[in-house]
């Protein structure tokens, strides 16, 4: 019985060898007698993209669920157009402002479970953890140490700021409105930022181990 040489398992790489890369001639004389603008453009939006993935994919862990998303969400309707007027730059910075006060925030809460099984959740004071739910005279608050404030969640905490700026600043819109014309500038500092902020909050992450189960962070 014949057997279909086409019939097999074939594995796909990112430049097929057999097949022109996009750097090759022909592609770039096809693209030229094309829309040269409009192939440059899109090659490097993809390419700026595909940088800033690389860079921060690593980083979201520090940061608490849900104020990247946030971040990213809102980030559209801040910018515009891409046009950087002052209303626009005033929206990305109270955004900013916003997003990083979270990030330094939520580093200051933690949870535990109660008698009835539900979980509370509060902001860690020096004199232990003060509950938002108010009325809880029938669940006991622990009153244990590490509910307590203390240097670890500070450093936690600059250290969330620290990543959530470096993602934000990998963005080609907050760069363009907070540092008009420095484009290639900012360009050469974010292509070493981001790696050496993660590298040095896995460093003190090493050190001092994460203990809190606050919002935006899953427990165990």
């Amino acid at each position: 019985m014949e057997m279909d040489e086409d019939v097999g398992i074939r594995i796909y790489t990112a430049t097929p060898p057999n097949e022109p890369s996009s750097s090759s001639p022909q592609l770039d004389s096809a693209v030229a007698a094309g829309h040269p603008s409009g192939g440059r453009k899109r090659r490097a939006v993809a390419k700026g993209m595909q940088k800033t993935l690389s860079r921060t994919s690593m980083l979201v862990n520090f940061l608490p669920t849900g104020t990247l998303l946030t971040f990213e969400m809102l980030l559209p309707s801040a910018s515009g157009k891409g046009e950087c007027t002052a209303v626009n730059t005033m929206m990305i910075n109270v955004l900013l402002g916003l997003c990083t006060l979270s990030c330094f925030m939520f580093h200051f809460t933690d949870s535990f479970k109660g008698g009835d099984g539900k979980v509370y959740y509060g902001m860690v004071t020096p004199r232990g953890l003060a509950v938002f739910k108010s009325g809880l005279a029938e669940v006991e608050v622990p009153k244990d140490e590490r509910f307590k404030v203390g240097f670890t969640d500070f450093v936690h905490a600059l250290m969330s700021v620290m990543v959530f700026m470096a993602i934000a600043l990998s963005d080609h819109r907050v760069t363009n409105c907070l540092f008009p014309g420095h484009a290639a500038d900012m360009e050469e500092v974010m292509e070493s930022f981001p790696l050496m902020v993660g590298t040095i909050c896995s460093g003190l992450f090493l050190v001092f181990p994460n203990t809190r189960y606050g919002i935006g962070c899953m427990a165990n």
